[in-house]
């Protein structure tokens, strides 16, 4: 079988898998966010916190609920990662530097999940079951229920209440996100991946030498991470280390596990709406983006240019053997379009043009299926510019599932959308102006700058996956990287609140004749259209700088 076939054959897989989980879980998540029953367990946390599950909170309230929470987190993270060393089940580990505890610490409540460090030398099993895995659960919920309050936003009239963040919160890591990251580790631990809390042991002789290792509870971690869209590797290699992704299967298992929840989220918006033709119209763009991607960045990495290329089937270098170029490429592209940050291949060794496709993904704002939660407001905030700019080609004022598009609601949405471009080049052209930051880098010229912009457009879209080639443990990148996280999830969280309050207090404006049929295909590619033609404006500039002008030389 040719590694062509077998990537395409791979691909349909997946795509059959996705289809199959797609309508039950859209619904389930329906149900869990309208439901108004409390399971016992649920009521237990809720008495534990303080918290009133019953109480309806406006955009306000929802806000703060969501920051005073993650500030908690990051506070909880450091402290932990700074008291390491004092710490038992922690295999002669020291305590975590100010800077890269920061760093950290606002990488995982943030959902990004950057690694300035490698796990398997540096967190103890403490930190990374009571820190770090904790936080893949709950960084999941947070996006999932912001997504889900401007879903009520859309569903809501003349009301400025959008539910209740700590309801929210609570009912998609106990309902969703544990019982199937539950499932996924067993089927890990069936398939290879080590879940256990021994120490450091010997593995092997290798070249006269022996080899070290740790253990961890790495199927439970790993499952979290990808399901969650979170990333962060227990091994330094990450999802293309053995012990985390033992096999061909685990590894499309893993990337079924990135996809599932942010695509599924497209039917329980439709559901919640009353309108699961929307949500196809969503689930379409999203779809129409993500097989787009994955046949360019195969394309570009399949593509034989030499004897060694066409011996190796492909562009194998920093590819997995076990996995080979066409899995590289879809696990590549499923993790740069979602807010995930799990590897299997080392992306900065990919072609110059293949690096720019996995750095163009986050650009795009993670939208595609993007991350849980994020991924879904995000692409509705699209889908509010996509409507607007076809009402002003009609003359019309825009509408959107009933609410009309003002000033107020497209001013909200034009913010959004310009944080993390602003966070992007402000910090990347500052990192290669300045004389320290670029001693950092280990490639030259193109691919140098091309480093750098990666690691801010992956801290800044909550991505997580890095080129791979960049030292960022300095305190430079681990204060810009961790202030561009932090700002480039809450703030636009601020924005995407802001809006749905003020659709929720709407009157339902009634359909007529000119009303655009946002369920149509027509829609779908004018909002794909919109996405692509904003992101090239934006970045065009400086990708053409980094990865082009590598691909072109």
């Amino acid at each position: 079988m040719s590694p062509v076939f077998a990537g395409v054959l791979q691909l349909l897989a997946l795509i059959g898998a996705l289809a199959l989980a797609y309508v039950p879980l859209g619904n389930y998540m329906a149900r869990v966010y309208s439901s108004d029953k409390h399971w016992r367990v649920e009521k237990w946390i809720y008495k534990g916190i303080g918290a009133n599950p019953d109480t309806e909170m406006r955009w306000t309230a929802y806000l703060r609920g969501v920051l005073a929470f993650s500030a908690a987190g990051v506070l909880f993270l450091y402290l932990l990662q700074r008291l390491q060393g004092s710490l038992p089940g922690s295999p002669g580990f020291s305590s975590i530097e100010p800077a890269q505890a920061f760093d950290t610490a606002a990488s995982f409540v943030t959902n990004t999940n950057w690694q300035s460090y490698a796990g398997e030398q540096a967190m103890g099993h403490v930190v990374q079951t009571a820190g770090l895995a904790v936080q893949n659960f709950v960084s999941a919920a947070v996006g999932i229920a912001v997504a889900v309050a401007l879903v009520r936003g859309f569903a809501r009239s003349r009301t400025g209440e959008l539910g209740n963040f700590w309801a929210d919160l609570v009912r998609g890591t106990v309902r969703v996100l544990v019982p199937v990251a539950a499932v996924a580790a067993v089927v890990l631990v069936a398939c290879g991946a080590i879940q256990n809390f021994s120490g450091i042991h010997e593995v092997g002789q290798f070249m006269g030498g022996s080899q070290q290792w740790n253990g961890g509870a790495v199927a439970s971690q790993e499952a979290i991470k990808e399901l969650g869209t979170n990333g962060g590797g227990y091994f330094n290699a990450n999802s293309a280390h053995p012990f985390e992704n033992p096999t061909p299967f685990t590894n499309l298992f893993e990337i079924f596990l990135i996809l599932v929840i942010p695509l599924a989220l497209t039917r329980t918006f439709g559901v919640m709406v009353g309108s699961v033709k929307q949500g196809y119209a969503i689930l379409a763009t999203m779809v129409t983006i993500w097989v787009g991607f994955v046949a360019l960045l195969m394309w570009t990495e399949f593509a034989h240019h030499g004897p060694a290329l066409q011996a190796a089937g492909g562009a194998m270098e920093g590819k997995e053997t076990r996995f080979g170029v066409g899995a590289s490429a879809l696990f590549g592209v499923s993790t740069t379009l979602t807010s995930t940050g799990a590897v299997d291949s080392f992306h900065s060794s990919f072609t110059g043009l293949g690096g720019g496709i996995t750095m163009l993904g986050m650009m795009l704002g993670e939208i595609a299926p993007g991350g849980v939660g994020s991924g879904l407001y995000g692409m509705l905030i699209m889908a509010i510019i996509a409507v607007f700019i076809a009402g002003l080609m009609v003359g019309r004022t825009p509408e959107y599932l009933g609410k009309k598009i003002g000033s107020r609601e497209i001013k909200l949405a034009a913010c959004y959308i310009l944080v993390t471009p602003a966070l992007v080049l402000i910090f990347t052209a500052a990192s290669v102006a300045l004389p320290t930051p670029p001693n950092s880098m280990r490639g030259s010229g193109a691919h140098g700058f091309s480093e750098v912009l990666y690691a801010f457009t992956s801290a800044s879209n909550n991505n997580g996956s890095a080129f791979a080639g960049l030292n960022a443990n300095t305190d430079w990148y681990n204060t810009t990287t961790g202030l561009a996280m932090l700002f480039g999830r809450f703030v636009p969280m601020v924005f995407v609140l802001a809006l749905a309050g003020s659709l929720a207090g709407q009157r339902p404006v009634p359909a007529t004749a000119g009303t655009l049929r946002t369920e149509k295909p027509l829609f779908t590619g004018l909002l794909v259209g919109a996405i692509l033609i904003i992101t090239g404006l934006t970045y065009f500039p400086a990708l053409a700088l980094g990865p082009l002008a590598e691909g072109l030389a």
